[in-house]
Order: structure tokens, then C-alpha cells, then sequence
């Protein structure tokens, strides 16, 4: 039996084969550290917009400057990770679309639960959608809060437009953060891999069967 760094507890070798590591330190870090940065950025809008969030918290002025830079520091955490191999790996899988993917959403819209009927890579379909679609809708409130913050900035571009758009955009990126939240909560395996990097090997056969298949081929694990 052997321990690893850190723990008092010996860890057999049966038991780490029933492991896979998910994603690295530099990962983890990443994601951690957008989501800090996004759930601070909703929260202080919400103080913004919701008159008895906005009297409990008070200091509106404080509100709308934490607002305003946790939004300008959110691609901080992701242009820091460009400089870790395994996040650009990751990056390459999420802009892959592939012949499972398709499969996968075929599954899900008619609820089949098998995996077998739900072949998925390191990134299901529908995670590939989000990080998709969060990727597009940072910029757009990046660029419209710019636009009310300085408000000469591009005068073709009214102010009561990017307004508009800046909180619609906000609204659905609530909606959709929620959404992934819940899904999270869900699935304590999921968590423990963005916590600690590590998940079940049969969890991932049934949830991520094309990617363990691939790290088995990679590593030659059995």
C-alpha cells in the first residue's frame, strides 16, 4: 500500500485504479477562479437592480465598482490558463464537435439514459454548448458595460441600447449560471473532479465513455 503526499492514509492499489484524473491543478484553478468572478459580478448586479437587495447592502457606490471590475477581470482567469498545455487541450475538446455529440443530444431529447445511448468525450454536448455559449455572451457585456461606462465611447451606439442588451444578456447569463449550478449540484462526481481533480473510473465510463476510452489509450491504463 502506498500514501499519497500529504494524506496519513495508505491507498491501495485496487482503489487507485478505480480512479482517473479529470483535470489538473491549473484547471482547476481556472475554473475556480472565473467562477469567483462571475458569481461576484451577479451578485453585485443583483444589488443593483433589486431595491431591497440594494437597501440591505447599501454603499451603492462600492456596489457598482465591484460590479463593473469583476466583470473587466473576467477573461483574466482564462488568459492565464493559455499558459497550461492541459487547458488549451481542454479548449481544443470543447471546440470540437463530433459525430457523439450529435448522439448524445439525440439521447438526452428522448431520455435515454444508457451509456451506451449517451457516448460522451471529457465534454458532453451540453457542456460544450455552455462553455460555447458563455464564451460569446462575456464579450457582449464587456462591450455594452464599456459603453455605459463611457458613454462617448461609440455614439453610434446609444446608451439606452447597450442598456438593453447589456441586461438581457445579463438575465439569460443568470439564467444559464443557475442552470449549470443546479446541474452541478447534482452530480457529486462531477464536483469532486473540478475539486480535487479525480473521479470514479465508473463514473466516467458512464457519463465520459469516448474520453476514458482515450485516456486508456494514452496512458495504458487497463
Amino acid at each position: 500500500m502506498t500514501s499519497t503526499a500529504g494524506s496519513t492514509t495508505p491507498t491501495h492499489p485496487s482503489e487507485r485504479s478505480r480512479r482517473v484524473r479529470r483535470f489538473t491543478r491549473a484547471e482547476r484553478l481556472v475554473h475556480r477562479a472565473t467562477a469567483a468572478l462571475m458569481l461576484l459580478c451577479v451578485g453585485a448586479a443583483a444589488c443593483l437592480y433589486f431595491s431591497p437587495l440594494a437597501q440591505l447592502v447599501g454603499r451603492r457606490h462600492l456596489v457598482v465598482v465591484v460590479h463593473e471590475w469583476s466583470g473587466i477581470l473576467l477573461p483574466a482567469p482564462y488568459l492565464l490558463g493559455l499558459a497550461s498545455s492541459a487547458f488549451r487541450a481542454d479548449l481544443r475538446k470543447l471546440n470540437r464537435w463530433a459525430r457523439h455529440d450529435t448522439e448524445w443530444l439525440r439521447a438526452v431529447r428522448r431520455g435515454w439514459t444508457s451509456p451506451a445511448l449517451r457516448p460522451a468525450g471529457k465534454f458532453n454536448a451540453g457542456q460544450k454548448i455552455y462553455a460555447g455559449w458563455i464564451a460569446g455572451a462575456v464579450p457582449i457585456m464587456m462591450f455594452t458595460g464599456l459603453l455605459m461606462w463611457f458613454t462617448g465611447l461609440l455614439p453610434i451606439i446609444s446608451r439606452t441600447n447597450a442598456i438593453f442588451v447589456h441586461d438581457v444578456t445579463a438575465l439569460a447569463i443568470a439564467l444559464v449560471v443557475l442552470g449549470h449550478i443546479r446541474l452541478a449540484y447534482r452530480d457529486p462526481q462531477a464536483r469532486s473532479g473540478m475539486r480535487t481533480g479525480i473521479v470514479d473510473r465508473a463514473w466516467a465510463r458512464r457519463e465520459h465513455s469516448e474520453w476514458l476510452q482515450e485516456d486508456r489509450r494514452r496512458t495504458g491504463s487497463p
